[in-house]
């Protein structure tokens, strides 16, 4: 079973200025001269990790991370001013012209795979490729099953304690409950449905406890953004049509993939990846037996490894 990469440092660090009011952070490490690959990171509302750019052989890749608007070390941070989908795609555009990037890979997770393909259908001459783990497709039935009813049926018990910061009365609507506290004026009630939300998700995300996942949701700091900028897609419908991902595939049909999603994901089920399968005809599944959502499970590590470095056969005799 591959592991993770060893721990690098970047070469570079960028403050990238794509607006009046945003600022990104970025970095480069591995091979200034290797195959170029975005890391893009999951949430909506989270960031990179100290541990993102060891899905990828640093002698092979030019690796990119990126934290979102409003996320990790971008400023501000938590703000849902001009921040949609169309200005994440945006931004990734002004990285690969700003870093003089003329195609490369995506590696998205999670809500880091909906803003994958997102970019890669409005934008699909600059993508060279595509790695997509945990596939979100952010219809309508998948923020409803996760947040709403669905995974509840599977974890009842930690359902109590994502539904103990709302009145019974707002319960039809969740999302909406939790995204009018998150705003609210009340530091403490913010507070607690922010970590309320952040920890639901965590709980629902491994096959087996993992308490560092559990201890990294529960920052209060990574809580908030992540709660205030979920909540704020989700009620936005994530800024897409219902089945727009799918709908437009014919335009990536020319992009090789590979998705990787672990079998017993109960925050994005497994349908997701199979419906992309099917509509994105030059993708290849891999189904993780004994695996559920989240990166830091044993078992979707080598499966990302493996996808890495089949990548890295097919393309590094371009970056010599």
């Amino acid at each position: 079973m591959f592991p993770l990469y060893p721990e690098i440092k970047p070469y570079k660090r960028h403050r990238l200025k794509v607006d009046e009011l945003h600022e990104l952070y970025l970095d480069e490490s591995g091979d200034v001269d290797g195959i170029p690959v975005l890391f893009v990171h999951d949430g909506p509302g989270s960031g990179c990790a100290f541990d993102s750019r060891r899905f990828f052989d640093p002698e092979k890749y030019r690796i990119v991370l990126f934290d979102q608007r409003g996320c990790g070390r971008s400023t501000p941070h938590g703000e849902t001013t001009d921040n949609t989908l169309q200005h994440l795609i945006g931004d990734m555009e002004k990285i690969r012209s700003f870093l003089e990037i003329d195609r490369w890979l995506l590696f998205g997770g999670a809500w880091g795979s909906t803003l994958s393909l997102a970019y890669a259908e409005t934008n699909p001459n600059q993508v060279l490729a595509m790695v997509l783990r945990s596939v979100f497709l952010a219809r309508k039935k998948d923020v409803h099953w996760i947040y709403q009813d669905g995974a509840s049926n599977i974890f009842p018990d930690h359902w109590v304690d994502y539904r103990h910061p709302i009145p019974a009365s707002e319960h039809e609507d969740l999302v909406e409950a939790y995204h009018k506290r998150v705003n609210g004026v009340d530091e403490l009630a913010k507070m607690a449905a922010s970590k309320a939300w952040s920890l639901w998700e965590a709980q629902c995300a491994s096959l087996h406890p993992n308490q560092d996942l559990l201890k990294h949701y529960a920052n209060p700091h990574r809580a908030m953004a992540r709660a205030r900028l979920a909540t704020h897609y989700f009620v936005n419908n994530c800024f897409l049509a219902d089945d727009q991902l799918i709908d437009a595939t014919d335009r990536i049909r020319d992009i090789p993939g590979i998705i990787v999603h672990g079998r017993f994901d109960m925050v994005s089920p497994l349908e997701n990846a199979y419906t992309l399968h099917k509509a994105w005809l030059s993708s290849q599944l891999y189904i993780v037996r004994e695996a559920g959502h989240a990166a830091t499970e044993p078992t979707l590590i080598d499966a990302l490894i493996r996808a890495t470095r089949d990548m890295a056969q097919r393309f590094e005799a371009d970056f010599q």
